[in-house]
């Protein structure tokens, strides 16, 4: 289904194909805003099911219908409506787009249904998780850019998972998840078991995820360049290791920061929405009678889920740190029931406030806002940077791991809370970042957040990269539609 179709210039046409989830989805769709900007079609494709929570939860129909080169197109993933499609059954996902997406992709690259007052696809831009994407590619004759959502630190621990397996370091049996793991270059100081990505912890490499990722550094250095959504001065040393394998590597975020400049330059931005779930923005004007940085924002994402009896002890742990609080509890986020305990919701109103879903990036923004209580995904961690907001982490999976390490050990913006589910060490993590520590956590955020606008900023990595992204694009068009002139 084409949601938009209008008359173009020939001017290059990237297709965007992201891996169904909302971060990667909501971080691509800035990228492809981007492009628009720098005058290049783009034919953002995403799954039927995706494609209906956008149309039913954002806008980016009505924000991408100033741009006649942005089409939004949507193909099968293969399952039936009523699947998931995330948590512990993301892999069933994989599996059903390389069967079932694969053909439906190179048909919407051959028909000449795309091409339309915008010429053919010149390049591709797709997750590098998604390695079908690629063999379209390659069978094609058109050039792809991998991209990678996730953090490079996670990214590197991916690469180096055939090291890890020589080493001896996987599979790891016994419960020690504090012994150090060497195997990983520029983390060999810090890095335990328990920071690896959570499917690490199997004690067999037959594991689905293991087998998914273990190849990755390969699959990505079929592409003409890696992206990632991040700036040197924050991961730069995992960087290097990237690089020995994919040398040709895009380092252009914090994305959302960098389309709010672009936007900004122009003089048309506006607040926007990529969410797949419906936000309550009620939440900002309570945020608005509060005192500055007196709000912790708790908020673990668009997957994880937990038991009742954790969101109990979340709870009770914020309650009793005496700090303010907003909340974001999903109708998904308990597993069984889903419903939010009775006691929850009535002692939550004299010092907090629960939304099913918030703007998370204006939230952070907010000036009332002094800490996040994150599952660390990468989205979020990066506009916790942007804004200056020091976190605790409580991850859930894959990525989310070695970013909260990360987050404590390495840039020591907040504390890590992995494996711990505790009402007393909420109580006592709350208090050490809102009240105890907080001028030392908020002066290294400061930091942070100084350095990720400087990359964006004229001459900053993160600019440079990506004008040498718009253009390396552009000469490939160039040289894509000669080599069609003479077939």
């Amino acid at each position: 289904m084409q949601t938009n179709s209008s008359s173009a210039p020939a001017s290059p046409h990237v297709l965007i194909f992201p891996l169904p989830l909302q971060g990667t989805v909501n971080s691509m769709l800035k990228l492809a805003e981007i492009l628009c900007i720098s005058d290049i079609n783009v034919t953002f494709v995403v799954t039927d099911h995706i494609h209906s929570r956008l149309l039913r939860n954002s806008n980016v129909v009505s924000r991408f219908s100033k741009y006649p080169g942005f089409v939004l197109q949507s193909i099968s993933d293969g399952l039936p409506k009523e699947h998931p499609r995330g948590g512990s059954r993301y892999i069933e996902m994989f599996e059903s787009m390389k069967l079932n997406s694969k053909p439906l992709l190179k048909e919407l690259l051959t028909s000449g249904w795309l091409d339309r007052g915008r010429g053919p696809v010149t390049c591709i831009i797709a997750d590098g998780v998604m390695s079908f994407v690629c063999d379209v590619a390659n069978d094609i004759g058109v050039n792809i850019f991998c991209t990678r959502t996730l953090s490079a630190c996670s990214l590197s621990i991916f690469f180096s998972l055939p090291k890890l397996i020589e080493a001896g370091e996987l599979p790891f049996t016994g419960g020690d998840l504090d012994t150090p793991i060497k195997s990983v270059p520029a983390m060999e100081k810090f890095l335990r078991r328990r920071d690896l990505p959570s499917f690490c912890r199997s004690d067999t490499l037959s594991g689905p995820s293991i087998q998914l990722f273990k190849n990755e550094n390969q699959e990505n250095a079929r592409a003409q360049g890696l992206i990632l959504n991040t700036f040197e001065d924050i991961e730069g040393p995992v960087l290097e290791n990237i690089r020995a394998f994919c040398p040709n590597l895009y380092t252009i975020g914090p994305l959302h920061a960098h389309l709010k400049m672009k936007l900004a330059a122009k003089s048309c931005y506006t607040a926007s929405s990529n969410s797949l779930r419906k936000e309550d923005r009620s939440c900002m004007s309570w945020l608005d009678s509060q005192a500055c940085k007196s709000v912790i924002y708790v908020s673990f994402g668009s997957i994880a889920t937990m038991t009742k009896d954790q969101l109990m002890e979340f709870w009770c742990g914020l309650v009793n740190s005496e700090c303010k609080f907003l909340w974001v509890i999903r109708p998904d986020l308990i597993a069984g029931d889903g419903e939010i305990p009775e006691e929850v919701l009535e002692g939550t109103k004299e010092r907090g406030y629960i939304v099913g879903w918030a703007p998370q990036e204006e939230v952070l923004g907010h000036q009332s806002v002094g800490g996040f209580l994150t599952h660390s995904g990468w989205n979020s961690t990066l506009e916790s940077v942007v804004e200056g907001v020091p976190m605790i982490c409580w991850p859930y999976f894959m990525d989310q791991q070695v970013n909260s390490r990360f987050v404590s050990e390495v840039w020591k913006l907040g504390l890590d809370m992995k494996d711990t589910c505790d009402r007393v060490i909420v109580e006592r993590m709350v208090k050490d970042l809102m009240v105890k520590r907080k001028d030392e956590f908020l002066k290294s955020a400061d930091r942070m957040a100084n350095l990720a606008m400087k990359s964006l900023s004229e001459g900053g990595s993160s600019y440079s990269n990506l004008e040498r992204l718009i253009q390396d694009i552009k000469t490939i068009s160039v040289v894509h539609k000669e080599a069609k002139k003479q077939q």
